[in-house]
């Protein structure tokens, strides 16, 4: 698979190590930065010859057929557009998507209309502390899935809270219909630029029937990543940090009494989860958009993003539950790196 990577930053440069650990050829990296460019010829020995500061001379004289866009949110619209029109058949964006859902569906209709299959870097279902999970949540002894509660550090809601997104679509198998949010006064940092901005805070997210999504990331938490998943019978404690993994699961006996007993005798089970890296989790998003099995589609994608809009929406109007769909503001930009 002919593969170009554009925007070689940090992210950017773990994609060639993805695209060669899938045995796929890069045959060109782009970015207008003459610094990351070197950069990346020194740590992933890029031959000078494969490194582009001219989109279109890469596009021409590549020809990817699968383009890897890593650059900063406000031009993953453009790049994945031009993609789309320049031939590449399959297209891996980074989170956030966008920075607009008018941006989200000008890339969705892009790579409609020139027959491109389109996905965004949302790993998570192919990390085991949420494939693991899934396996057992659904099973007779959990019972039905309620909630999902992330406590963590301050790690901002779109550089790392569309993830957790991403993943509670994943775990209750439908889409958030609700949001109220809760941001922090203090904007979150960002060390891709000061003309960047995200939001700390409290979410609260619903589905249609009632499943459950609570993040708890304040600008004043300063460490940490716990993830908690409740169901009718059990709940399952993951640090995302140490890997530590404790599932507790009523005995079978007692699965038929209210949900009001909540201290009966249960069976609990500590593990310790091999966390995967970006580099692996990335090759099976990447893998599956090529195969077309279970990858994070375009569609996907925007549906994070109208969580965030919703979210937005809810913080600026007194905290208000908002509804997900088509009566938010499509064209509004958004700050996101």
């Amino acid at each position: 698979m002919k593969s170009a990577v554009i925007g070689v930053g940090r992210m950017g440069r773990r994609h060639i190590q993805v695209v060669r650990q899938l045995g796929w050829d890069v045959v060109g990296v782009f970015d207008v930065s003459r610094e990351s460019l070197k950069l990346a010829q020194e740590e992933q020995t890029v031959p000078t010859e494969l490194l582009y500061d001219d989109l279109s001379r890469l596009f021409a004289e590549a020809k990817p057929e699968c383009v890897i866009i890593s650059t900063t949110a406000d031009s993953h619209c453009e790049l994945t557009c031009l993609a789309a029109e320049r031939g590449a058949k399959f297209i891996l964006v980074e989170k956030p998507m966008a920075v607009s859902l008018a941006e989200c569906d000008r890339m969705i209709e892009a790579c409609r209309a020139a027959g491109a299959k389109l996905a965004v870097n949302h790993q998570m279902r192919f990390m085991p502390q949420y494939t693991e999970t899934k396996r057992l949540l659904i099973s007779e002894a959990f019972g039905t899935f309620a909630s999902m509660t992330v406590v963590a550090g301050n790690f901002g809601f779109s550089m790392n809270g569309t993830h957790y997104l991403e993943a509670f679509r994943y775990l209750a198998d439908e889409p958030v219909t609700e949001v109220t949010a809760w941001f922090s006064t203090e904007r979150v940092s960002n060390p891709r630029g000061p003309h960047f901005q995200d939001r700390a805070g409290t979410l609260r997210a619903m589905t249609a029937s009632g499943k459950r999504l609570c993040m708890e990331i304040g600008a004043d938490q300063g460490y940490g990543l716990h993830l908690v998943f409740a169901s009718r019978n059990g709940m399952i404690t993951v640090d995302e940090i140490t890997g530590e993994m404790l599932s507790v699961v009523r005995k079978a006996e007692h699965r038929e009494m209210p949900t009001t007993r909540i201290a009966l005798p249960a069976d609990r089970t500590q593990s310790k989860i091999g966390l995967l890296g970006v580099i692996d989790t990335t090759a099976s998003v990447l893998n599956a958009l090529v195969l077309d099995t279970d990858s994070v589609y375009g569609e996907d994608g925007r549906g994070v993003v109208e969580v965030m809009v919703a979210a937005y929406q809810s913080a600026e109007s007194g905290n208000v539950p908002v509804q997900v769909g088509p009566g938010l503001n499509r064209d509004r930009t958004f700050p996101w790196a």
